[in-house]
């Protein structure tokens, strides 16, 4: 044990820090570093160069936290070769070694140069004489380390110069301190991928050589080179089994855990944790093995769970002593009341006297997490926490052998970095707690597999409960044996090691006690840094998870305890802005294309004056001054959106003209939704002489409805006109903080298959013109898209026993890149326009009119009622018009008159025929000079019974007025104190307004504020009402505990004195808006294009409504009535959100917020969410600060192809009052079909396609057109409520899960008809026969190769040439005949390639029908 304890004591290392370490990522490349001398370095006259020798010391540094982590290199002592007063120079030639996740650009490596001097006594002297900071990583997915050759500038001084305040950023260095001229550090980085297989024997981060002995790795010496590094080599393994283990407590277990517990609920007591005095128990008790070689864990120590032996029959006792027979003996053999194993640990050892297998002995405790003691016990959560009590460290030394070690505590330091339990007796060698084992080791027989193996024993029977009045901590289950990898039993505390996700109910206690859900909590003897050891699961890494199921026992019930499934939901990657050229983009336009780019005659942004807008730079930034904007004299606004070109990007399963018909989605501001025309791309390099090999854009032309192509200019222009009209009094200042801080977010779609290629989103800062007349910017944006593949090998091992979802990757990619012009033209508005000025200061504050509200009586001239209120003044209107069911009750032509209003054409016939019979009258009057027609008999019977119809109406109606009078003249009355306020309401955000409120009695009342709308309430907390006023700069009184809620319906009352008037806090907010299931197409909305305007008819999200508040008395009759009507306004959208479902299922997705939102996590400011769906499930948790933000999602099914609407609202705010973002997001349901294939095969599947309730001629559309074919494949007529067989060809072109889509659109109406979400699972076929060429790089040929093939057939065949990557290889004949045996020699060609590396291509040789023959794999070397 000595030679590993002071390898270990030798090597403890610095952790990095803890928000550093959790943006790691998955992989740990090895790197190389070679520092070879330093030039130019000044020597002092009084100093000898022969006797100065200068060292290099090498250590990590996080300029992010201003933290040093890792271990300091040293380098050797190298003297200076030069004369005195001039410069010299050091050769170094040291090589270091070491590997980390942290490939961050913050994570740099400092370099302090060292001059090493002998004191007098002998010692030596270190002085720093400068340092510098080397760049190790660039920050960028690509090209993440920064590798080659360089020179590093070093600063005089000490790296301690790195922890001052003020330098929190390294870069300010050259402003700070003095910079060593002429003396600069040569060095090179490139990465080591021999280092591989050894990282587990080396830990990240620690910088070492070639020389430094390394347990488990061939030193220098033994492989006779001076760099054991460079090419290292593994000592041999061998496989060891521990068997009969056993752990002995002293003086007993008893009394042990009985202090142990003692001493933790006294802690509990003393730090108001615990409910009683006997609060925390013992939950469960494990023992963790592991293999340590000095400077790490080989493999991760095995979670073992131990059993007590006491209560067991002798003949198990006698089993027990037989196993140990062989041990030594000591005094505390006591093993019956101890703790033992049922099993075996098996273990992979490397013969190096370093090594050493470490055990841990740990303890989980459960105690209550109420902190007052008027709960009782079984209604208390328990929280569980882990503690360790004993530890030892043994090397092995014989192959077989029965070994018995001392367990030690203390704060000694271990491997694990925690606190370890010391008992308050003092420990003698004759009484200390003991683990005995037999240990035995096979070299032949040395496994590969790591996992702990279980032996099955025979299970002992059943313990029987302890009564109530017994000791609880003696109740334990018998755990069982479960055929795992990963130990005998999975231990709670694995599962409870995070209080992110739900945990399952494990508590070991009394008969009595109530199993609950057991939530991680800090240990009362440890802080929160001394559960390091604890492993937390990262999100994206959960892929399956094991639960061992503990028995329950004796007179316990048969009921099981409730287990709560851990769940993970994929983030979806957001969108976020990219800007116009992106850090780590590669992609640029050559100014040649961009030359004859803006020679298409797009047209020009001009001011008023007819000149050219200011032609702003998106790279610089913006600097918003409010007060210029309002002192602006052009205070309209006309927003123009150009979209110019778009520019391919090379995708795999598609051809290289796709897209060649896009549209465009998106929203701005309070604008409708648009969805513009389809545009054309046109390809002006196609006939070229120089075309390039890149990518060049592809100018955007409208295609009309007819198909043809506009004669207009090219591309597309949308404007939006926002003046005083349009905006609402003060929105101005809004309109302007959306364009400084927003982004538009716009989907590309593509025209003829209806899928969405990607989306892009653009910064509106530039569009803040700041005084100028107008403004202008040109955008190049990446339009990405997010997808998901789940990897190949990991769906091969997984095991079907245990099903479960697969690990998805989740990735985003470049679809193209959109050429966008945004604009901005200032206005002059008109004087009316101007006078829409700001609201008072008081307009939060409504105040019942003092006006007169009536009038006093007598006649009503047209004087009077123009100077009436116009809310009182009413105009004289038939009854039959007002009520329709007395209309219904008349038998005169009233009730036709009453049917006027009604019905308009219906009546102007029946007064046509009227005349019609009226002339026809007096004309035969005239020509027979007969009597009058009133004389006739039959006129004077009709006029009667009109008469009789007359008085019956009459009667009818007068006794309508008499049973209405009274609600009228109420109503009329409850007019003269009703109060009216309009509200602009809009989603998410809250209204606020007080009102003013009068007693009119000369008594005291108590006043019930009534309300028939949820969505208006009264802010009862004055903590509320407070931070509304602050946030409105509403300048009233403020009242605490102001309103009493009724205990029957919680209607708030509040007590007036007489006479007096106090102010009522209200608040409406709506989280619902209209949520329908829209059509995907190209003609479902508005389209908006130039030189049409924005217009103001806005497509409201929630419904105008009229709500009425009655403030009763206590004789129930209304003091006053505040009726509020609600005007919609349309909401800002700030990200839109796409996911594809298949049909009738839920969906259940995370949302990550991106890394702005960090600041709502540290504590300030808790995050709140809102859906205005309200079957859809919306929340969020809250997180400790750092921890990402996540949005959970849980979305009900629905058929397909519908679509589902619905928009997520943040809040950031305690009390809700404006959304932060609000985000919309669509869900398509697709129908799904898994399908399954070989890669290079194709294979046939069919799909049933059903007809709607009309004719269409449609046609099909993939996603990846390259590997997934469909017949019919051009236009084909749907019949009516018909069937139709959709064949699909699959032949995929690499190995995993993917997701393609097909698409059936209506080519006439452009709408989808059917939709399929097909899941593509595709295995690697057997590789035949593996290749190996070099390719030069930058050589613009290529390289030309040959292949040969044998025909193994007796007869004469066809076969066919395919390949993965169709853009690096291609064939001289894609298809060739060769007789039976004979040779056929197949001509390659490699494209050349612009980035040195290495790529596998594979080449699948088929038959006839495409069945896969031989797949040959070439590895390409790119030099």
């Amino acid at each position: 044990m000595s030679d590993w304890k002071n390898t270990f004591e030798r090597n403890r290392v610095i952790p990095p820090h803890s928000q550093t370490a959790r943006q790691a990522s998955g992989s740990s490349p090895g790197l190389q570093l070679v520092f070879k001398q330093i030039d130019g370095l000044h020597i002092k006259q009084s100093e000898s160069p022969p006797s100065l020798q200068y060292q290099l010391r090498v250590t990590l540094f996080d300029s992010g936290h201003q933290l040093f982590f890792g271990r300091t290199w040293k380098s050797g002592s190298h003297s200076v070769s030069g004369t005195q007063g001039q410069s010299g120079r050091v050769l170094f030639n040291e090589v270091v070694y070491f590997h980390t996740s942290l490939c961050l650009s913050s994570v740099v490596a400092v370099v302090e140069l060292v001059s090493l001097s002998t004191r007098a006594d002998g010692s030596q002297d270190a002085v720093g004489s400068g340092f510098g900071l080397l760049q190790l990583f660039t920050g960028h997915a690509d090209s993440s380390i920064s590798q080659g050759e360089g020179r590093l500038s070093l600063f005089n001084g000490t790296p301690r110069a790195l922890l001052h305040p003020t330098l929190k950023d390294p870069l300010q260095l050259n402003a700070m301190l003095s910079v060593m001229e002429g003396s600069q550090l040569l060095y090179s980085i490139q990465p080591h991928p021999a280092l591989i297989p050894i990282m587990h024997l080396l830990p990240p981060n620690i910088l070492v050589s070639g020389h430094d002995s390394i347990p488990g790795v061939v030193s220098s010496t033994d492989t006779g080179t001076a760099d054991a590094l460079r090419k290292p080599r593994l000592l041999k393994s061998f496989s060891c089994v521990l068997e009969g283990l056993r752990v002995a407590l002293f003086p007993s277990m008893e009394v042990f855990e009985s202090d142990l517990l003692q001493l933790l609920n006294r802690d509990c007591q003393n730090t108001n944790r615990g409910v009683d005095g006997r609060s925390v128990v013992v939950q469960e008790r494990r023992l963790l093995v592991g293999v340590h070689n000095g400077w790490g864990w080989v493999e991760k120590p095995h979670a073992l769970v131990l059993e007590r032996e006491a209560g067991e029959s002798g003949a198990a006792r006698a089993r027990g002593a037989s196993a140990g027979s062989s041990f030594r003996q000591t005094s505390t053999d006591k093993l019956s009341d101890g703790l033992s194993l049922r099993g075996s640990v098996e273990l992979k050892m490397m013969r190096d006297v370093a090594f050493s297998i470490v055990f841990q002995l740990q303890y989980v405790f459960s105690c209550p997490l109420a902190g007052d003691g008027q709960m009782t016990s079984t209604a208390v959560p328990r929280a569980a926490f882990m503690q360790c009590v004993r530890w030892c460290a043994w090397s092995p030394e014989g192959p077989g052998e029965n070994v018995c070690l001392n367990l030690q505590g203390s704060a000694l330091p271990n491997p694990w970095g925690v606190m370890v339990y010391s008992a308050s007796t003092q420990q003698t060698n004759s009484g200390e707690c003991v683990i005995k084992f037999k240990f035995s080791s096979s070299v032949e027989g040395a496994s590969c597999s790591t996992a702990l193996k279980v032996s099955r024993r025979e299970t002992s029977p059943p313990k029987k409960l302890l009564s109530a009045s017994q000791d609880e901590r003696i109740l334990e289950p018998t755990a069982s044996t479960l055929q795992s990898p990963r130990g005998p039993a999975l231990s709670l505390s694995q599962l409870v090691a995070t209080s992110r996700y739900p945990t399952m109910s494990h508590t070991v206690g009394s008969p009595w006690q109530q199993q609950l859900p057991s939530l991680l909590s800090p240990s009362p003897m440890a802080s929160a840094h001394q559960l390091s050891h604890v492993e937390r699961p990262v999100a994206s890494s959960i892929a399956h998870l094991e639960l061992s199921v503990q028995e329950r026992e004796g007179n316990r019930s048969e009921e099981e305890d409730e287990m709560q499934e851990l769940t993970f939901a994929p983030v979806h990657a957001p969108v976020i802005t990219l800007g116009t050229h992106a850090a780590g983009s590669s992609r640029s336009t050559s100014r040649r294309s961009l030359a004859q780019l803006f020679s298409s005659g797009f047209p020009q942004i001009l001011d008023i004056q007819n000149q050219v807008a200011e032609v702003l730079d998106p790279s610089e930034p913006v600097n918003f001054n409010p007060q210029r904007e309002e002192a602006d004299p052009l205070q309209a606004n006309t927003l123009i959106i150009q979209f110019l070109a778009f520019t391919r990007v090379p995708q795999a399963g598609v051809n290289s003209d796709w897209p060649s018909t896009v549209h465009f989605t998106f929203q701005l501001y309070r604008f409708p939704p648009v969805t513009t025309e389809r545009l054309k791309l046109l390809d002006l390099e196609r006939n070229s002489k120089l075309k390039s090999n890149s990518d060049y854009p592809c100018v955007l032309s409208v295609i009309n409805k007819d198909g043809t192509l506009s004669s207009g200019c090219p591309g597309l222009q949308l404007q939006y006109r926002v003046d005083p009209q349009f905006l609402k009094p003060g929105e101005r200042g809004w309109f302007l903080r959306y364009l400084a801080l927003h982004s538009l977010q716009i989907d590309v779609w593509d025209s003829e298959s209806l899928m969405l290629i990607g989306s892009a989103a653009v910064e509106l800062k530039h569009m803040l013109r700041q005084g100028r007349a107008a403004v202008q910017v040109n955008h190049e944006l990446e339009v990405i898209t997010t997808e998901y593949l789940q990897d190949a090998n990991f769906a091969s091992r997984h095991d079907s026993k245990h099903s479960s979802t697969p690990a998805i990757s989740v990735y985003t990619t470049v679809k193209g890149i959109l050429h966008l012009r945004l604009g901005n033209i200032g206005c002059s508005v008109t004087n009316s326009q101007s006078l829409l000025a700001l609201p008072p200061s008081l307009s939060h504050v409504v105040q019942p009119s003092d006006a007169p509200q009536g009038f006093t009586g007598g006649g009503v001239p047209a004087l009077t009622v123009l100077q009436l209120n116009a809310s009182n003044a009413r105009r004289a209107r038939r009854l039959p018009e007002i009520d329709s069911a007395l209309a219904r009750l008349l038998q005169s032509t009233m009730r036709e008159v009453g049917g006027a209003a009604r019905h308009q054409q219906a009546d102007a016939k029946e007064v046509h025929q009227r005349k019609i019979d009226r002339m026809a009258a007096v004309r035969q009057h005239e020509e027979q000079k007969a009597t009058p027609p009133f004389q006739d008999s039959s006129n004077i019977t009709r006029h009667r019974t009109e008469r009789v119809q007359h008085s019956r109406d009459l009667r009818v109606i007068e006794a309508y007025r008499e049973r209405c009078k009274a609600q009228e003249i109420t109503n009329m009355l409850s007019q003269a104190i009703t109060t009216k306020h309009t509200l602009y309401a809009t989603l998410g955000t809250a209204e606020f307004f007080e009102f003013v409120l009068n007693n009119p009695f000369n008594v005291p009342q108590t006043v019930t504020i009534e309300c028939d709308d949820q969505e208006l309430s009264v802010i009862v907390k004055s903590e509320e009402w407070r931070y509304f006023k602050e946030l409105t700069k509403t300048l009233t009184p403020l009242e605490e505990e102001m309103f009493h809620l009724k205990e029957s319906t919680q209607t708030p009352q509040v007590y007036l004195r007489p006479k007096e008037s106090i102010h009522v806090p209200f608040k409406y907010q709506t989280f619902i808006c209209g949520h329908t299931f829209p059509i995907q197409d190209t003609k479902s909305l508005k389209i908006s294009r130039s030189p049409q305007m924005a217009q103001k008819h806005l497509s409201n999200t929630i419904h105008a409504k009229s709500i009425k508040v009655l403030f009763r008395g206590e004789d129930r009759k209304p003091l006053a009535i505040c009726q509020v009507d609600v005007e919609p306004t349309p909401h800002v959208v700030d990200q839109t959100f796409r996911f594809y479902q298949p049909e009738l299922t839920f969906l259940k997705k995370a949302i990550r917020l991106p890394a702005a939102w960090d600041d709502t996590a540290d504590g300030s400011a808790t995050l709140h969410v809102r859906c205005s769906d309200p079957n859809v499930v919306c929340h969020t948790t809250n997180l400790s600060p750092g921890e990402p933000q996540d949005v959970y999602l849980k979305v009900p099914g629905s058929p397909s192809p519908q679509i589902r609407k619905f928009f997520i609202i943040i809040f950031t705010d305690p009390w809700l009052a404006s959304p932060a973002q609000i985000w919309q997001v669509y869900v398509h349901y697709l129908q799904r079909m898994d399908l399954s294939c070989v890669c290079g095969t194709l294979s046939w599947h069919s799909l049933v396609l059903h007809g709607t309730q009309a004719i269409r001629r449609v046609k099909c559309y993939t996603s990846h057109p390259l590997e997934l074919q469909v017949d019919p494949g051009e236009i084909f007529a749907l019949p009516a409520q018909g069937v139709q067989d959709v064949c699909v060809g699959l032949r995929a072109l690499r190995p995993g899960s993917r997701f393609f889509y097909l698409n059936v659109v209506d080519v006439d109406t452009r709408q989808l008809v059917a939709s399929w979400l097909l899941c593509i699972t595709c295995r690697q076929p057997v590789i035949s026969k593996a290749f190996e060429i070099s390719v030069p790089v930058d050589g613009g040929k290529g390289s030309n190769k040959k292949i040969s093939f044998t025909n193994p057939y007796s007869s004469s065949r066809v076969f066919n040439l395919r390949t993965d990557r169709p853009d690096l290889l291609q064939f001289k004949e894609e298809q060739f005949q060769i007789g039976g045996g004979e040779l056929y020699t197949i001509g390659l060609r490699f494209a050349p390639s612009q980035n040195p590396g290495m790529e596998e291509i594979l080449i699948f040789i088929n038959d006839k029908q495409d069945k896969n023959e031989d797949t040959y794999c070439v590895r390409v070397q790119y030099r």
